[in-house]
Parts: C-alpha cells; structure tokens; sequence
C-alpha cells in the first residue's frame, strides 16, 4: 500500500466513540486500499507549557503517546495489512483536524469525544470543522451494520456535484444501492391561502429535477442501482427516518435557499444528532 497515497484521517481521544470511529476509519482505509493516519490532539494552555513544575507536559504527551498506540492497535487487529500511522499533534482540537483533513480521502471522528465534538458541533467552532473542513468529514453515530445502502440528501437548487461524486464513490465501493432523497415541507398556510397552488404539480417538477440531475451520474456509475425519493417533510425528519436502513448518510456542508438555511442550523444538527447511521458531510475541495 503506497503512503503517498492520501490518507483516511481518524481523530481519536480514547473514549469508546473515538474507538468506534477508529474501526470504521480503518474499514473504509482498507475498502479505498488507502492508509490510515490515527490523530490525537494536544490541546494545553500555554500556562501549563512554561511552567510545568510537576512534569504535566511530559505526563500528557506520554499519556497522548499510548493513546494513540492503543488505537492503532485496534486498527491493526480488525486490518492486519493495513498501512497505519500515528501523529500527536500540538493545538486546538479543530483546527488540527482541519489541518490534517487537508489533502486527506477523508476525515473521520467520533459522535461524542475529542474534547466533545458534539457540543462544539452546536457553535460555530464545530461548524467550521464540519462545514468548512474541504472534503468530506464522517461522523460516526448510529449502527454500523452492513444494509447494502447509502443514502444521499441533495439540495435540487444548488450545486450538488461534491455530495453526489461521494456518495456514488461509497456506494460503489460498497456495492449498495444508493438511495437519493430531495426533501421539501410546504408552507401549509401560504397553500391554505391560495388554492391556485398545487402540491402534485410541484413535487412532480422536484421528481423531474432530480431525475434530470441524476442522469448523468447513472452513465458515470451504471452498476449502481439509484433510488430517487421526492418527500413532503422536513429534511431532518426524512433523512433521519431513511437512515435506519441506510449504511451511511451523505449530505452537503453548503446548501442554498430552503436547505441551506436550515441545513446549517437545525437540520444539521438535526441529522447528525439523530441519524441512525454514520453521517457523511462534505464540503467543497479547494
């Protein structure tokens, strides 16, 4: 296995989601036959650096230093051949990760962990790490069964390229079916004041969109089987619901009008709170 190739990136702190994360990052080192690169960051108040009278440098470094081999470890075990490397790195915990997600397959962290990843998810300093991070960056939450499916939540009205290609790519690479939902929730008292307006007409001009959208990337990937979906319902409420029987759930950091103002509020919280499976959110390369 060639190191120069990029790597999938794992973030890990030792705790049993960061653990879960790991297994699944090696996984998907092996499916893409990429290496796996195992990232603990140090993330210590300068205070603490110029003084360290009791030696907590070297006990945190050292500590870092055996998380990290247990991880790697835990790699090895489930992918004996598999190319791993290790690296503790100095800083915040987002801005290392995105650091290292630069030029990477992928970079891939726990639903709870890493300084608690989860709670910065809520503000903006989590944001910048899974919405701003290039490339995509998979939260591993839910079950990780094998179901044979990858599903996709697309925005019809913006540039949905760097979501698809990933998708496809997973759903390939797995041999799943790939499951494609466009989810939209009418303004219920805007139709109630207006009967000229017509659901049927507007769901079958979405279905038309994203049949339209789709065409070109069934030639690219005809062994694929692709599932389109048009759904009356809110886009956390759909995805969450389709992602029980999905393997992975792939969705776009950057969105525009009805999903991107809620994708980076609530339905991206939403989803990666809920969703009953990894969810995939990738954002644009440079």
């Amino acid at each position: 296995m060639n190191t120069s190739l990029p790597a999938v990136i794992v973030g890990t702190d030792g705790s049993p989601a960061a653990d879960r994360a790991v297994e699944w990052a090696a996984d998907e080192a092996a499916r893409r036959r990429l290496p796996l690169r195992i990232v603990h960051a140090i993330d210590m108040p300068g205070y603490l650096l110029m003084a360290d009278a009791a030696g907590v440098h070297e006990y945190i470094v050292g500590a870092g230093e055996a998380l990290v081999a247990e991880a790697e470890k835990l790699a090895r075990k489930r992918h004996p051949d598999l190319t791993v490397t290790t690296l503790l790195e100095r800083g915040p915990v987002p801005q290392v990760l995105r650091e290292q997600a630069d030029g990477s397959a992928m970079l891939v962290l726990g639903h709870r962990g890493l300084g608690g990843f989860t709670s910065l998810l809520l503000g903006s300093t989590g944001l910048r790490v899974a919405g701003f991070t290039p490339g995509p960056v998979v939260i591993v939450r839910g079950e990780t069964a094998d179901r044979g499916e990858v599903l996709a939540g697309v925005d019809l009205f913006t540039d949905s390229e760097e979501t698809l290609a990933f998708a496809f790519h997973e759903a390939c690479l797995r041999r799943a079916r790939l499951r494609v939902v466009y989810a939209f929730r009418p303004a219920e008292p805007l139709i109630a004041a207006d009967d000229r307006i017509d659901l049927s007409e507007i769901e079958a001009d979405r279905r038309a969109r994203l049949e339209e959208i789709l065409a070109r990337w069934r030639e690219r990937h005809p062994s694929v089987r692709v599932i389109p979906e048009v759904v009356r319902d809110h886009p956390v409420s759909a995805l969450v619901d389709a992602s029980r029987r999905a393997d992975l759930l792939v969705v776009g950091a950057l969105g525009h009008g009805i999903l991107k103002g809620a994708f980076l509020g609530s339905v991206s919280h939403g989803v990666v709170h809920h969703a009953h499976c990894p969810v995939a959110v990738v954002g644009p390369r440079a």
